[in-house]
């Protein structure tokens, strides 16, 4: 099964593989620069569908031969209507598409973007990598002894890959274990899905934007205050902890109670959920669970480090 998610783009734009991503302040100017616009493509006769094999709230995934290259990908076209909704919520901010973002990303525990335009339709549409293999979720709810030996692996990776999205100034902010797939190829995380990524700056943190999946969203972010990279932080973190719980760090199926208690209730600690779980990684995962922001790691490098650590410990 393959997995990628999904909103916005537009230009058609091949992926440069000598692109200049080393300088942050390099990968955010060609991020900004204006786009030349591209002629639609008729994604019928473009791409062969073999089969759709992924939906999101706001894309359709296919499996697809491509009809230029000769390679399959991973073709995720955007609902016209739905995206037009959310990219009017940043009227007036130089906010870069999904496309625009994704085709830069370069890491090796994020999924490729070779392409990205507009359909004949005015439908934004990605070329991905198609990555065949499992969510979190899934590896979640088998939680086997595949899965047990290599959980805290997969999660450092992931860290990793978050920790390069904050050093190019973006925040992901739909970090959850739907967006994150481990391929069967090499076993080995993939970070999905840059429909809701925006710029790490003043204008996009500011109050208002409440997006994303409610179980996995910060305290600021349900209080429509000031967010930045650290609500990725608590999203990876609410991820952690399910991977050694098998639940969330709140009990409840109600979206609104659960975005009341993210603010109100203290999470269950992680060693009373998964007694076996060893108490340093515990007492990690939960500083990234922190309702104060402030007294989150202070980076996803640090939270990392403090992960790594933990490898080989009895309970990690």
């Amino acid at each position: 099964m393959v997995y990628c998610g999904g909103s916005p783009g537009n230009g058609l734009r091949l992926r440069d593989a000598a692109s200049p991503l080393g300088a942050v302040l390099e990968f955010l100017k060609n991020l900004l620069l204006p786009r030349p616009q591209s002629p639609p493509v008729d994604i019928v006769k473009r791409f062969d569908l073999i089969g759709r094999v992924g939906q999101g709230s706001m894309s359709k995934v296919w499996r697809a031969r491509d009809t230029k290259t000769g390679r399959i990908v991973a073709l995720k076209v955007l609902d016209l209507k739905k995206t037009r909704a959310y990219e009017a919520r940043f009227v007036g901010r130089a906010k870069p598409s999904e496309g625009e973002i994704a085709v830069r990303l370069e890491h090796r525990y994020i999924v490729p973007t070779f392409e990205y335009g507009v359909t004949t339709r005015g439908e934004q549409f990605l070329v991905m990598e198609f990555i065949e293999g499992e969510s979190f979720t899934v590896l979640m709810e088998l939680n086997d002894e595949r899965t047990r030996a290599n959980r805290l692996r997969w999660l450092i990776e992931l860290a990793e890959a978050i920790g390069y999205i904050h050093a190019q100034k973006l925040i992901h902010r739909d970090i959850n274990p739907r967006n994150v797939v481990v391929s069967r190829d090499d076993d080995h995380v993939r970070l999905i899905d840059f429909g809701l990524a925006v710029p790490n700056s003043e204008a996009f943190q500011a109050p208002g934007n409440r997006t994303g999946v409610i179980d996995y969203m910060a305290p600021e972010l349900v209080r429509r205050q000031k967010t930045d990279e650290r609500i990725d932080q608590f999203s990876f973190a609410v991820t952690a902890y399910e991977f050694y719980a098998g639940r969330r760090p709140w009990r409840t199926s109600d979206s609104l109670d659960v975005a009341v208690q993210h603010i109100n209730s203290p999470p269950t600690p992680l060693l009373d959920a998964a007694p076996q779980t060893d108490p340093d990684l515990a007492a990690a995962i939960m500083r990234g669970i922190e309702r104060d922001p402030e007294a989150r790691w202070p980076s996803m490098h640090e939270f990392s480090a403090a992960l790594s650590a933990r490898v080989g410990a009895p309970g990690a």
